[in-house]
């Protein structure tokens, strides 16, 4: 059997060729634009790698968690050099090629909305806030891809409990840095943006504060690499990939359902939720299989990512068809 590995697979081979030839072809001639633009402007180049001082450092007292999947870890390898992480390029390989240019101290977080306490915390207060825990998560791409990942990190339910939310704070938006000097994709290009920046996320407050739910500021024993997220970042298991926002520089507390990037983007293919559901297609390609990256064969995608025995009673009574 021919085993690929990731720096082998073109995204041709992953995405589906519709998405290929029509959105991907598309934004890599755009970005890349941007990106060679706006590199020559703000005068960077190889040898700018102060974001990455930090990349690789081990971290200390982290415990195991119950919650680890006993599956098969994809290897460091994989998991830093095959990302979507569009505001540092848009194909796999972009964002480690890209990372020497996001720099991650000095980082804050604020927090704001419908909070008794809000609060801007240094991201070393962030780091604080609660043991951290090694948790082996599997993680779903939309594009049907997945990996086994060694997220480090501590729920958000430790940073939400600090903060007291109010009786009418019912989702949290998330957001990323926005600063196209530090993430060359967000620089614009003849072509205007790949998205709308910056990006944005959201969760119901029970989503948020169930303790599947983590902020990951490392993987594989050390701190979190920039391509993947660096310095804190989101990991929902039982959503899709995307719904894992990365380089948070704000978390809201709102009382109405918030704006996600990828629904403001395309409204027709990314719902809010955006749960692990492989009997609703995305309208251009099956949700039912899916490829580990590192295999060849394909597997079944389950429900919820399998973690249904854990989150499906969140959504009881819900059509998740209609609210995908």
């Amino acid at each position: 059997m021919l085993i690929k590995k990731p720096n082998e697979i073109r995204s041709s081979e992953i995405t589906p060729r519709e998405l290929y030839l029509n959105r991907r072809q598309f934004i890599r001639a755009a970005s890349a634009t941007a990106i060679s633009a706006g590199a020559m402007l703000s005068g960077l180049d190889a040898s700018f790698n102060i974001g990455e001082a930090r990349a690789g450092e081990k971290l200390a007292n982290v415990k195991k968690s119950s919650y680890s999947t006993s599956e098969k870890l994809n290897s460091l390898k994989d998991i830093t050099s095959y990302n979507n992480f569009y505001e540092l390029g848009v194909d796999k390989g972009d964002p480690a090629q890209n990372a020497k240019y996001l720099t991650t101290r000095p980082w804050t977080v604020a927090v704001e909305g419908e909070v008794k306490k809000p609060k801007t915390y240094d991201i070393d207060d962030i780091m604080k806030l609660s043991p951290l825990e090694e948790r082996i998560y599997r993680l779903r791409c939309v594009e049907a891809w997945s990996m086994v990942i060694p997220w480090i990190g501590f729920p958000l339910s430790a940073l939400i409990n600090q903060v007291e939310p109010t009786g009418n704070a019912k989702f949290i938006q998330l957001v990323t840095l926005y600063d196209p000097k530090r993430m060359p994709g967000q620089q614009k290009s003849i072509f205007g943006n790949v998205l709308d920046w910056p990006y944005v996320e959201g969760l119901r407050m029970d989503e948020a504060m169930h303790p599947l739910t983590i902020l990951s500021v490392g993987l594989y024993g050390e701190v979190l690499p920039s391509q993947n997220g660096a310095p804190v970042r989101l990991v929902v298991p039982w959503k899709y990939g995307f719904k894992s926002i990365k380089s948070i520089v704000k978390v809201r507390f709102l009382e109405k359902q918030p704006a996600t990037a990828w629904n403001l983007q395309t409204p027709n293919e990314y719902g809010f939720y955006s749960n692990v559901n492989p009997e609703v297609d995305h309208p251009r390609w099956s949700q039912a299989t899916e490829r580990r990256i590192g295999e060849f064969l394909r597997r079944k995608t389950l429900m919820f990512n399998g973690y249904g025995d854990q989150v499906a009673t969140l959504y009881k009574g819900m059509d998740l068809k209609k609210f995908y």
